[in-house]
């Protein structure tokens, strides 16, 4: 692994965030014992590795269908915003917005690609519209027919 975090990073580091980024309910004890040190020292590591910002943080990964959230949709939108301040607006605004749960700012045809869930299409409707009201030139939304993978795992260890 040839990249800057090889260079601040150990091979038990590595294995630390590995394990916990897979496993994130293990108790420090459980973790310890599988990157063979001793409890102490992978409470050391951990925290050190939460402060230098290697670990954002730590969350329950929800089941959406099962809480009734039945759409997911991706939506690419286009804006004839060009200035930093209306920009800053815009993305504050869509940050804020609970059914966005990703915005990226993208290169190509669109300038943004929203991961959106809703309940249901009236909610769907209702949530365009907001956007609408956001001054957005162009929205196409592709509605996700199911999941074939979701993973929040980085590739970063060499099994």
């Amino acid at each position: 692994m040839e990249h800057f975090a090889s260079k601040i990073l150990d091979d038990v580091d590595i294995q630390i965030l590995d394990t916990m980024q897979k496993e994130a309910q293990l108790s420090n004890a459980e973790l310890a014992r599988r990157v063979n040190l001793s409890p102490p020292a992978t409470h050391a590591r951990v925290k050190r590795l939460e402060s230098e910002g290697f670990i954002k943080r730590q969350v329950a990964i929800l089941n959406q269908e099962k809480l009734g959230f039945d759409l997911l949709c991706f939506i690419f939108m286009s804006t004839n915003i060009h200035q930093a301040e209306q920009l800053e607006v815009l993305e504050k605004a869509l940050s804020s917005m609970p059914e966005v749960l990703e915005c990226h700012c993208l290169t190509g045809e669109y300038d943004y690609l929203l991961k959106v869930t809703n309940k249901d299409r009236k909610e769907l409707e209702s949530f365009i519209r907001k956007l609408n009201k956001l001054g957005i030139a162009r929205i196409q939304t592709s509605l996700a027919l199911r999941e074939i993978k979701y993973s929040t795992v980085l590739p970063i260890s060499e099994k």
